[in-house]
C-alpha cells in the first residue's frame, strides 16, 4: 500500500492525473475503470488537453465500476451520463472503446473482464460511509462480485437527493455495481480522498479493521493500492506514510 498525502485538491488532483496518464500511455491495450464522483473533476480537467483527440488513445479502454439507471428512460445512466460530462466527451473518447456495465449486462461482467486479461487500474473515491464504488455498509459484502442492490426504504431519498437532482420519480428499483471481490481482482487500484468530510472515513480504511461495516478497509489487502489524499483528509491518520 502506498499512501501519497499531498497539500491540497489541486496537487492532489496534479498526482492522480499523472498517474493515470502514466498508464493510459502504454504501448498496449489497456483497461481503466473510472468514477463519475466530484472528486476526481479536476483530474480530469488536467487530463482533457493532455489526451483529447490523440490516435493512441484507441488502445484504452473504459468502464464503469457502477451505475443507476433513470427509472422509465432508456439509454445510459447515471454513471456514464456523469462520465461522458465529465471526461469522455471533452476527450472525444470513441463509442467502441466505452463499456458499459448496466443491470442487464452484469451477469457476464465479471467473465468479460477475466478474458480481456483484468482491469490494469480502477480509479475510486471514498465516501463519508466508507463506500467504495457502489459498495456501501450494509449492501454488499467482501465475496460478492459484481452484482445488483435493491433500492429501498431510506436509500430511495438518498439517491434521488445523491445523484438524480432530488427527482424520486427517477429512482429505479436497483443499482449495479462491481462488488468487492471484482475490484479486488483489478491489478492497481487508486483511491482520491479530498476534505475534512473524508478524515474519519480514511482513517478507518487504513488503520482500522477490515470490516463490512466500513467496505473501503477491505482495500487495505490489496496488493497494489495506492492512495492520494489531501492534508485535510489525511488529518486524522495516526501512522507515518
Amino acid at each position: 500500500m502506498k499512501v501519497i498525502i499531498t497539500d491540497d485538491y489541486e496537487q492532489m488532483s496534479q498526482f492522480a492525473a499523472q498517474q493515470v496518464y502514466d498508464l493510459m500511455t502504454r504501448p498496449r491495450r489497456v483497461h481503466l475503470a473510472i468514477t463519475a464522483g466530484n472528486t476526481p473533476k479536476r483530474m480530469y480537467e488536467l487530463l482533457t488537453p493532455k489526451v483529447k483527440g490523440k490516435n493512441w488513445l484507441k488502445n484504452v479502454h473504459f468502464y464503469n465500476f457502477d451505475e443507476i439507471p433513470f427509472r422509465g428512460r432508456p439509454g445510459d445512466g447515471v454513471t456514464i451520463t456523469n462520465l461522458r460530462r465529465l471526461f469522455f466527451t471533452p476527450t472525444e473518447i470513441g463509442e467502441a472503446n466505452i463499456h458499459k456495465l448496466t443491470v442487464d449486462n452484469y451477469p457476464a461482467h465479471d467473465r468479460m473482464l477475466a478474458e480481456r486479461g483484468g482491469l490494469d487500474l480502477v480509479v475510486m473515491g471514498l465516501g463519508t460511509d466508507g463506500h467504495f464504488c457502489g459498495n456501501l455498509p450494509n449492501t454488499t459484502h467482501f465475496h460478492d462480485m459484481t452484482t445488483t442492490v435493491p433500492i429501498e426504504g431510506e436509500m430511495i431519498s438518498l439517491v434521488a437527493e445523491g445523484e438524480l437532482g432530488g427527482d424520486v420519480s427517477l429512482v429505479p428499483d436497483r443499482y449495479v455495481t462491481m462488488g468487492p471481490k471484482s475490484i479486488m481482482a483489478a491489478k492497481n487500484l487508486l483511491m482520491m480522498v479530498s476534505g475534512a468530510g473524508k478524515a474519519k472515513a480514511l482513517k478507518g480504511m487504513l488503520e482500522g479493521p477490515v470490516t463490512e461495516q466500513l467496505p473501503a478497509s477491505v482495500l487495505q489487502l490489496h496488493p497494489s493500492l495506492t492512495v492520494i489524499a489531501d492534508k485535510a483528509a489525511a488529518a486524522e491518520l495516526t501512522q507515518s506514510y
